[in-house]
């Protein structure tokens, strides 16, 4: 039903509604004016919402795990804001991003294509500073979001580009962009410059380890600033924390205090060089790597907060999810912390725990309170669901659907549903792997010898019992499915 029919018939159905109250009631006539004014203020609410369109804040951690928030059963880091935004949203249990790293990862939600037909498919690196760009006209989310008529903003980490290459934020979609063009020069938190749109701000300060100004603080404050600018017009806010990656530093604050001296600490010793990368030293990384996932979680309140005093906070979706699974580097433990929670592996494996990822939906009067879905998605439903989203037709072809119906809290014969869900990573050894339905079938090639898995998933979330030697039928049907994806690669 077109906007405007809808609107007509509210008024229709509202109009009668009160006609029957009327008559029933024998209204005097300022009771029946009364009810007059409340129809006409229904009529203008249901125009203004039929009219407005739905502001997107889509929020990326880095190297964050599944099990690394309250909400998905962490008991060691604090995150009240994340745990109350999951209160007042939906979570999602099965939701899963584009790689188990970074680059490819990012491509694919920004494409909407799995790494069987994504551009970027590992981290290549381009010196001095920036990685494989993504090709000169690329349709991302941001040029779909910019055509329907959005200002867009990228807050954080690109890593799909170098400065100057036809692939940069402003090139391929984001009207403003602040923060880290190179994700290997995003391994430092106090970095001797960022980039402003096309335009390096320095840093001084800095230099030689001076850790005197702190990155996130900045990319955070960039990103408030784009939607209070923006909050009479549409917006897309992108906003990718490098939080928590490595190196594990973060300013001494009252948040590091929380952990300072929780734990028997034996410091990492790094070093970090703005063209090769690395890691800083961290004197307490398991406190510092605490710290900074309450870090992030202080700013998705805070950005939570200022949609509700803008009074965006209604029509307003905001996303929360991780690139990939969590990391062990620069004094990480995951083991330690339990970061992927029930689930194998971290990143770089495509096991679950390496791209299984957090995914929480939030926007109060629409999106449904408190509850959680079982619906398998992945970073290229992203693409579909904003056109769905906006009343855009794509004019590309994706490897996603649209969960705007699970959104919404529509019944489940209304969400279509994935086939089969395709992954790879070709980064030193290949790795694929390959979910249809509760099946997941892994492959990894290494020295020319290449072993198949085969798990069932609604029994062994943990992929403990490799089930290939029992179920060669299966196993069969699967690698048949998983060749003639992955045989469509350029």
């Amino acid at each position: 039903m077109a906007p405007q029919a809808k609107r007509i018939n509210l008024f229709i159905v509202t109009l009668n509604r009160l006609k029957k109250i009327s008559i029933l009631s024998n209204m005097k006539k300022t009771t029946t004016l009364g009810l007059a004014a409340a129809l006409c203020s229904t009529l203008v609410a249901c125009q203004k919402g039929e009219d407005q369109p739905v502001n997107v804040v889509l929020i990326l951690a880095d190297d964050l795990g599944y099990g690394d928030l309250g909400c998905y059963g962490q008991e060691i880091i604090k995150t009240p804001h994340l745990d109350q935004m999951a209160k007042e949203g939906l979570l999602f249990t099965q939701a899963y991003a584009g790689c188990p790293v970074s680059a490819p990862s990012r491509c694919c939600l920004l494409t909407g294509l799995n790494t069987a037909h994504s551009q970027i498919r590992g981290n290549e690196e381009i010196m001095p500073e920036g990685q494989k760009p993504m090709a000169e006209g690329t349709f991302t989310i941001a040029r779909l979001m910019q055509e329907a008529g959005y200002a867009t903003g990228l807050f954080g980490k690109w890593g799909l580009g170098y400065p100057g290459s036809a692939s940069v934020p402003n090139t391929m979609g984001f009207d403003e962009f602040y923060g880290y063009n190179c994700q290997r020069q995003a391994h430092t938190y106090y970095p001797d410059h960022l980039w402003h749109n096309q335009d390096s701000v320095s840093f001084p300060e800095n230099a030689h380890n001076a850790k005197r100004t702190y990155s996130q603080d900045l990319i955070h404050q960039h990103a408030l600033d784009f939607i209070r600018a923006n909050k009479d017009k549409p917006f897309f806010a992108m906003l990718t924390y490098t939080l928590p990656h490595a190196e594990l530093n973060l300013p001494h604050d009252s948040i590091y205090r929380i952990y300072e001296n929780s734990f028997r600490e034996t410091p990492y010793i790094g070093k970090f060089d703005h063209q090769r990368g690395g890691y800083n030293t961290s004197e307490k990384p398991y406190a510092s790597f605490a710290a900074m996932v309450s870090r992030l979680d202080l700013y998705v309140g805070q950005i939570l907060e200022e949609l509700k005093k803008q009074g965006l906070d209604r029509n307003t979706l905001v996303i929360f999810t991780s690139d990939n699974g969590p990391h062990a580097e620069g004094g990480a433990n995951p083991d330690f912390f339990h970061s992927s929670g029930p689930l194998r592996g971290i990143k770089r494996d495509v096991y679950e725990g390496g791209i299984r990822v957090p995914f929480i939906a939030w926007m109060p009067g629409t999106v449904e309170e408190g509850k959680q879905s079982d619906l398998v998605c992945a970073f290229w439903d992203i693409m579909p669901t904003l056109a769905d989203l906006t009343h855009t037709s794509l004019s590309v072809p994706t490897d996603g659907l649209s969960i705007l119906p699970t959104l919404l809290g529509k019944k489940k014969k209304n969400q279509p549903q994935h086939d089969c869900l395709y992954w790879a990573f070709d980064e030193g050894i290949r790795r694929e792997a390959l979910r249809q339905g509760d099946w997941k079938l892994v492959r990894q090639t290494i020295d020319d010898i290449t072993r198949t898995e085969l798990f069932d998933l609604s029994q062994d979330i943990g992929e403990t019992k490799n089930l290939a030697k029992e179920k060669p039928g299966e196993v069969a049907a699967l690698v048949e499915k998983m060749d003639s994806i992955s045989g469509t690669q350029d």
